[in-house]
């Protein structure tokens, strides 16, 4: 089986993920369930054989010293993918997620208003957090085509890859691709303010260059749009913030108390109809969360959320509730991704009685 039939039976059953490892069938993943795409194990000589048109003699080297290789391919009339291939057990593996061709529109993804009012913002920082497959990439993309669209911008995303292609609108959009167009996140971001640019797009805030950066350019006087992979807005101040040292830790909320313009957690949980619901956490810097954030009350976030409905603001265990409540996920599935799973219980429990 060659590699465009995989993909493109992995499109039409509707699956994000294709595996394919040595002594396993290419698996595919259906709303979060991995599955056998057929039922014959790949071994070394034929994976090498459905691989080797990606694996070039500098991909071949940087698998030789340990490294994986991450990038996007086309098929026509199919859809775009981006590849990670990796050595595990001295055997290539390769991980394919299906991208779609177009951008969604921002208000495609039922997301709420408070989210889309972040882009009117010419200055500051929006983070986009949750894990793997939780529609991060989505999110962003729809951000930068609304503020592209609705603005005479400047717009440069530096991607690992490239997943989605935008269409020059209003703004014009340069995507850097690293190993490509730049080595890294943190040297591109050490480069980009001589670019020129109205708003910089990273698609992985990775380690403490990249967020220092990140910081540096929102303060600036530039939009900044950024993913971590933290599940709610208090890990994500937590994780970013920690990432520094002890003694700078201090300036670094000050500093992000003043630019963080917003943040928003996703999960998608699977549901009853087969597919995946999103979960969301929006937090919006008002001036009582920049003190909580300054004076390092983080442990507050959660119940200034509660308190925020007035400004946009939603606490991911409340999306999942609603979630429950609308008949979309189980119980089960409703604890399994909450927060705070006693809390959620309890909640459930009293809705049940």
């Amino acid at each position: 089986m060659t590699l465009e039939k995989m993909l493109s039976d992995m499109v039409e059953r509707d699956a994000s993920d294709l595996h394919l490892t040595v002594g396993s069938p290419p698996k595919i993943r259906v709303n979060g369930e991995l599955i056998n795409l057929n039922e014959n194990k790949l071994i070394p000589d034929s994976l090498n054989e459905i691989l080797k048109n990606h694996l070039n003699k500098n991909r071949l080297l940087s698998l030789s010293e340990g490294n994986d290789i991450d990038f996007s391919i086309g098929i026509k009339g199919v859809s775009r993918f981006r590849v990670n291939i990796f050595k595990q057990r001295g055997n290539v593996a390769a991980t394919f997620r299906k991208l779609p061709y177009s951008v969604p529109n921002l208000n495609s993804l039922g997301l709420p208003e408070s989210i889309s009012n972040l882009t009117l913002n010419k200055k500051g920082l929006i983070l986009i957090t949750g894990g793997t497959g939780s529609g991060k990439s989505t999110t962003m993309a729809a951000l930068i085509k609304k503020i592209s669209n609705e603005n005479n911008a400047h717009i440069i995303t530096i991607e690992d890859p490239i997943e989605y292609l935008y269409e020059h609108s209003n703004s014009l959009i340069n995507q850097r691709e690293i190993g490509s167009d730049t080595k890294s996140f943190s040297d591109s971001l050490k480069s980009v303010l001589r670019q020129d640019p109205d708003v910089v797009s990273v698609g992985e805030l990775r380690d403490v260059d990249s967020m220092n950066a990140a910081l540096t350019i929102a303060e600036t006087g530039h939009l900044v749009l950024g993913t971590l992979h933290t599940n709610n807005a208090a890990g994500t101040i937590n994780r970013l913030v920690n990432a520094f040292a002890p003694e700078k830790q201090s300036v670094i909320r000050t500093t992000l108390s003043l630019n963080l313009l917003g943040i928003i957690s996703q999960q998608l949980i699977p549901n009853k109809d087969k597919k995946r619901s999103l979960a969301i956490e929006v937090l919006i810097n008002t001036p009582s969360i920049k003190s909580l954030i300054r004076e390092n009350n983080i442990h507050q976030i959660d119940n200034y959320i509660l308190s925020g409905l007035k400004d946009g603001m939603i606490r991911m265990d409340d999306s999942i509730i609603k979630l429950y409540n609308d008949g979309l996920i189980s119980k089960e599935d409703a604890l399994n991704y909450a927060v705070n799973t006693t809390e959620l219980s309890n909640k459930l429990n009293s809705i049940n009685i």
